[in-house]
């Protein structure tokens, strides 16, 4: 594995890691390297974005979801082969689960994976005070080593100059470059259909034109000094994605424009435990696949194409009689969503969904749910028990309205208490929260189990 890696920090969200982090990974790209992203936190999105761009799945490190352990087992996973690791922050570099420490935070994950830190700091209206901003983040915290800067959204090549001047002086950091505050360029907004859009290839011209500018005005070859780092110290002696179990059972997992929600991980686990994972797509109305044993129905927007899905009959009646026959199945989020009698959208228009789960969607315009959340499961969850626990998360803009009473999933656990949540009709387990398997791999050999247990029993 490569030892060079970087993480590109951020002052704060909004300050432009996302856009410095697709220059890089492009115009490193056009230098003839192998570049492998990852992502800080829960995101889907910067993800896709990251992959596009390398042609390499991108992957999620989260020091809250996961141990250490299993962030540096996804770290050296993800690395394989690559000529160097670049990892994108989340939030401000310290912003993490609480406010008093770095836990959950990018500088955490900078840390556990023993990584230079590149700062992006906005240095618009301003020249001498950027090096006071770049020193309150060499001064917070002890762990993380901080080895450059690159100056955001700066006015002209002489304002970077006092930037870099005055940074280089009172922090011992070099500025290894900048980008302008007016190019004619800005990172499309993350819209409902952003992913489906960056797969179509959509934003290829994009990512071109971005690496061109940052090979114009940032020094690449300082950057490759500056992300040379040692091995890493891991522990390690068993991978949790070397394949254990010779295929056992087959589970469909649901994949389109309106299903797209996945850690790359959580699919990677499941085919080391023993699963053979077909897939198809609900959208496009193809049929569930043929002799499955489990299905798996993730996040994404399914309320964008809510007419399509609701006209998808032949995808909705297969999963519905394969699902009332007894089939293991998890739906997340968006998966939850497509399990019920019908979406509301916003505009107040119903359409039919696949009528497993009774009740309706409704989708609001703001957000409803947005946080971590630790999860235990409850009798009757073949997923995860009353006495395990895992880690996830929530994002959505709906609520689930029932039309009689439901048996909770689980019970999770965020910044605003406890709560019953999610559904457990015929052999589903579903709910708005998306799991990350890595935060407890007995749930995978749960399902196995239990998709064997049925085929047995059918």
């Amino acid at each position: 594995m490569t030892n060079r890696r970087i993480v590109i920090a951020g002052t704060g969200s909004g300050v432009g890691k996302t856009t410095v982090t697709i220059g890089l990974m492009s115009a490193l790209r056009k230098k003839g390297l192998t570049v492998q992203g990852f992502k800080c936190g829960p995101d889907y999105i910067d993800p896709s974005y990251h992959t596009a761009v390398t042609n390499r799945v991108s992957r999620n490190l989260d020091s809250w979801m996961l141990s250490k352990e299993m962030v540096l087992d996804i770290f050296t996973h993800g690395s394989k082969g690559s000529d160097i690791s670049i990892m994108e922050g989340v939030m401000g570099f310290y912003d993490g689960k609480d406010p008093r420490t770095d836990e959950g935070s990018t500088a955490e994950i900078s840390i556990i994976t023993e990584s230079p830190v590149l700062l992006v700091v906005n240095c618009a209206s301003m020249a001498r005070s950027a090096a006071a901003i770049v020193k309150g983040f060499q001064l917070l915290s002890k762990g993380p080593n901080i080895v450059g800067v690159i100056a955001n959204k700066v006015g002209s090549e002489g304002h970077f100059k006092l930037v870099k001047t005055a940074i280089e002086q009172e922090c011992n950091v070099p500025v290894i470059g900048y980008l302008k505050r007016e190019l004619d360029i800005e990172i499309p907004e993350r819209h409902l259909g952003l992913i489906p859009s960056i797969e179509r290839g959509e934003l290829d011209s994009f990512f071109e034109k971005l690496g061109d500018l940052v090979l114009e005005t940032v020094d690449i070859d300082h950057l490759l000094e500056l992300s040379q780092a040692g091995p890493i110290d891991t522990e390690i002696t068993t991978s949790l994605f070397e394949k254990k179990h010779e295929n056992s059972v087959k589970i469909a997992v649901a994949k389109d424009a309106a299903f797209n929600f996945y850690y790359p991980e959580n699919l990677e686990i499941l085919e080391a435990q023993g699963a053979e994972l077909v897939y198809f797509s609900p959208l496009a109305n193809e049929p569930l696949p043929e002799n499955i044993d489990g299905l798996y129905i993730g996040g994404g927007f399914p309320e964008e194409f809510a007419k399509e899905l609701s006209e998808s009959h032949i995808a909705k009646q297969t999963i519905k009689y394969a699902i009332e026959q007894g089939l293991p199945t998890l739906a997340e989020c968006g998966g939850f969503m497509f399990l019920t009698d019908s979406i509301e959208t916003t505009d107040g228009n119903r359409y039919e969904m696949v009528g497993i789960i009774s009740g309706v969607a409704k989708m609001h315009t703001k957000r409803v749910a947005l946080g971590y959340r630790e999860i235990s499961g409850r009798q009757g969850n073949f997923l995860i028990n009353e006495n395990q626990k895992a880690r996830g998360h929530e994002f959505h803009y709906s609520t689930f309205e029932p039309n009689k009473e439901i048996q909770h999933a689980y019970e999770t656990k965020g910044m605003r208490g406890t709560k019953l949540e999610g559904c457990l009709t015929h052999h589903v387990v579903a709910g708005y929260t998306h799991f990350h398997f890595a935060s407890c791999p007995a749930l995978v050999g749960n399902w196995i189990k239990f998709c064997k247990e049925i085929k047995a029993y059918g």
